[in-house]
């Protein structure tokens, strides 16, 4: 049977820490508790768990807390959770059956992260595998018997456990500041941070938070080590926030460069169909919107290639006198 770190980084979670702790706690062979600057009761709860709670002054990098996290397990496998997640009776069984089998040979287990869309996270699938449980020190074993090599690919396994995520509200505004915090401080968002930034504005984010955020998109657009995905999700952000600020040549250049990859993204015919809407052009915008429901998909919040559209579909119709076309749309949202 394999032995198990819970490794947890949190600030302000009284509400949440209990329910998370009970479900892990008869699974963990220890727990680790790293606060980060939490003004509520989240250590006394924290307590009634374990005793090795530690402080981590708040750097604006969760990479950096996590890590810290992890740098105080001892056991041979590291499971990292949040507080806002819990296992029902059944994963609390499924994770322990896990323990008891899991091959010596596995570095990390996949599980199935659930309850996405409901609690209106930061992601557009309602259910995906996530690594969860890894060694927490991997060794390197040579393999083939002739040109022999060093296994590098970690070993994978995908399990059946489903993690029920349920957060009383989503991270955004939090997420923005850290965001803004590490532009400043000049460091460089990559290509996942750089996308679920663009993803957080489009799904959670205020006409504030796009404003803020456009300069910085917008001068990333020439970078030629930015990929086609990224390019295209700072297409979106820039179009977005200069539509706000009725800046409709930079909202225009933006489109286009979409557009002229072949590929649009249903953010930008919807940025195009809002733009023609609040001009009256319902003919022009209704093409638009049209684009967007049915013939591109979405980089960044699937409500843009379904549900957005549709309504202004029928508002379109509506204000042109075709109200069973209307009504046709409407219904396809429900």
């Amino acid at each position: 049977m394999i032995t198990i770190s819970v490794c947890m980084i949190v600030k302000n979670e009284e509400l949440l820490l209990a329910q998370c702790l009970d479900s892990l706690q008869n699974i963990a062979d220890e727990i680790i508790i790293v606060d980060t600057g939490s003004t509520d009761r989240t250590k006394e709860i924290a307590s009634r768990y374990t005793d090795k709670i530690f402080d981590f002054p708040w750097i604006h990098d969760y990479s950096a807390a996590r890590n810290f996290a992890a740098e105080q397990a001892s056991m041979e496998y590291i499971y990292m959770a949040d507080a806002d997640e819990r296992l029902d009776d059944f994963n609390q069984k499924q994770f322990a059956a896990l323990k008891s089998t899991l091959l010596p040979e596995i570095d990390i287990v996949q599980m199935i992260y659930c309850n996405q869309l409901e609690h209106n996270t930061t992601y557009n699938f309602d259910r995906e595998y996530r690594p969860k449980l890894y060694k927490r020190i991997r060794t390197f074993r040579w393999q083939n018997p002739i040109h022999e090599t060093v296994a590098l690919e970690p070993i994978i396994f995908d399990s059946d456990i489903e993690i029920i995520h349920q957060p009383l509200n989503n991270h955004a505004a939090r997420d923005f500041k850290d965001y803004l915090y590490n532009i400043q401080q000049g460091k460089i968002l990559y290509r996942t941070p750089y996308i679920m930034y663009a993803k957080e504005l489009f799904i959670a984010g205020t006409d504030q938070d796009f404003l803020q955020a456009e300069e910085y998109f917008y001068h990333t657009l020439n970078y030629d080590c930015r990929s086609v995905e990224e390019l295209k999700a700072a297409q979106c952000v820039v179009a977005h926030a200069a539509r706000l600020r009725q800046d409709f040549d930079r909202l225009m250049k933006c489109c286009l460069r979409n557009l002229a990859d072949g590929q649009p993204s249903a953010e930008i015919c919807y940025e195009l169909g809002e733009y023609y809407f609040t001009k009256q052009d319902f003919n022009e915008a209704l093409l638009w919107y049209y684009n967007a429901a049915f013939e591109t998909t979405s980089e960044l919040n699937i409500q843009y290639s379904s549900t957005l559209p549709l309504e202004r579909l029928a508002q379109c119709c509506t204000q042109l006198g075709d109200n069973e076309q209307a009504e046709y749309y409407k219904q396809m949202i429900k």
